[in-house]
């Protein structure tokens, strides 16, 4: 199509499918509890209360210029075709193709002035998510060096009573990886798409032959315990009894299969949220965090007419305009439906809904062959919060005229990592061992951002 070499990041469906539908999950339950249980003793602290974070996460980049920073005054070369609307909140606008949003903007903040200078997905993914400025491991699958806030914050954070795993990733994050920390703190990943009607997650919904073995599993381990402990009563053997209780306590916890059934939830509210894999993807993140999850990521895939798994919007691969008209709808569908309904369970103090990717695009289109688009660009993006407990209702940051740049309160994604720390009750300055013994520090540098506290 074009002597312009392809960015790694766009992927089409049927590569998307060849790569990341190969399991419901790709870290079952006993894989992650194994591994929490050996990590067990490397120690925890930080965290000591309840909070939440769902993150819907725009893999590819979303346009600031077509979402939640729009320049209507800005040229012609620069502005796009959509226009800005109103919102709840006097002065502040957003796209026309984000409406419900903008009914809702007095429950959002908005922050503007986000930059950073990592050029490609992996390394402004490991940028924004770590902190570490493009330290990622340069092949193929660019796993990150550094680990994501979400692994940190499933090490440091308490658990919550109750059987599920504190972080599930719908599905898993591009290029996500442990970094230092290794695989211990992990997700438990559900790629099957919720909105299909034979949803299940395997290890967490058992046939009566499979949950009939397990019992008999619970009840020969019950009576191996006096045996075993009176051969080697070391903690080591203790912590691994409790892994194995655990697992078996999440494979036949009704609580943990009725967070992830769909089918309990009225169908008024699954049409709010769309029928459609993000839609559902949204309204399980909520049943998660409702049950006890204390993270939940949602990858943001392709809906129906959408050309690929991305919001990396290159002239070279698509037309920006036809693509936006087709994901913003959804978006704005889901992610409004899904504030609604955290605020009205009363789940709005201790639930932070974020939406972003890892960067925005060129506020100058692009032009191939008369195809409009923008290519990847760091500088500035923005970013939506709602949620937490923290001040709604504003924006925060301002880029200049062209959308170019930072114009006033110029924050780095470190910023953005130490205000969700913050929120999430640990502390961002800490020093932690990675797998190797070596101290690490959580964040290089970065400041909560007082706006939002």
């Amino acid at each position: 199509m074009s002597d312009i070499p392809p960015c790694i990041g766009t992927m089409p469906r049927r590569a998307f499918l060849r790569t990341s539908l190969t399991g419901f999950s790709a870290l079952g339950i006993s894989d992650l509890l194994r591994l929490q249980a050996a990590g067990a003793a490397a120690g925890s602290g930080g965290g000591t209360g309840g909070p939440s974070m769902i993150v819907v996460w725009l893999w590819g980049g979303p346009s600031h210029m077509e979402t939640f920073d729009m320049k209507p005054d800005a040229p012609d070369a620069y502005r796009g075709l959509f226009r800005p609307i109103p919102t709840s909140v006097p002065g502040i606008e957003i796209c026309e193709k984000l409406p419900r949003l903008a009914s809702i903007a007095d429950k959002c903040a908005i922050v503007r002035s986000i930059t950073h200078d990592s050029p490609g997905h992996a390394n402004s993914t490991h940028t924004v998510l770590t902190g570490y400025t493009g330290d990622v491991v340069e092949q193929a699958p660019f796993t990150p060096k550094q680990p994501y806030l979400f692994h940190a914050a499933n090490k440091f954070l308490p658990d919550r009573p109750g059987s599920l795993p504190k972080w599930v990733a719908l599905p898993n994050l591009p290029y996500e990886g442990g970094g230092g920390l290794g695989r211990t703190y992990g997700p438990f990943k559900v790629a099957a798409d919720p909105n299909k009607p034979e949803f299940k997650v395997p290890e967490l919904v058992l046939d009566e032959a499979r949950r009939a073995r397990l019992d008999g599993r619970g009840r020969l381990l019950a009576g191996f315990d006096a045996a075993r402990r009176s051969i080697e009563d070391s903690a080591a053997t203790r912590s691994f009894d409790d892994y194995q209780r655990r697992a078996l306590d999440v494979l036949t916890s009704p609580s943990a299969r009725d967070a992830f059934d769909l089918a309990r939830e009225p169908d008024v509210l699954r049409d709010r949220y769309g029928r459609n894999v993000v839609g559902q993807r949204c309204l399980l993140a909520r049943r998660l965090v409702e049950s006890g999850v204390r993270l939940v990521t949602i990858d943001f895939p392709c809906v129906p007419g959408q050309k690929a798994f991305s919001w990396d919007d290159h002239a070279s691969v698509w037309n920006i305009f036809e693509q936006m008209e087709i994901r913003l709808p959804v978006l704005d569908q889901a992610v409004s439906a899904l504030i609604e309904d955290v605020h009205a369970r009363g789940l709005d103090k201790e639930t932070l809904i974020v939406v972003m990717g890892e960067m925005g695009r060129t506020p100058k289109l692009s032009d191939f062959k008369g195809q409009p688009g923008r290519e990847h660009w760091g500088k500035a993006m923005s970013v939506l919060m709602s949620g937490g407990g923290m001040p709604m209702g504003q924006v925060i940051g301002s880029t200049t005229a062209k959308g170019e740049e930072p114009r006033d309160r110029r924050f780095t994604p470190n910023d953005l990592l130490a205000t969700w720390y913050r929120y999430l009750g640990i502390d961002h300055t800490l020093t932690y061992p990675d797998v190797s013994g070596r101290p690490i520090a959580l964040l290089p540098h970065g400041d909560p951002i007082s706006e939002l506290i």
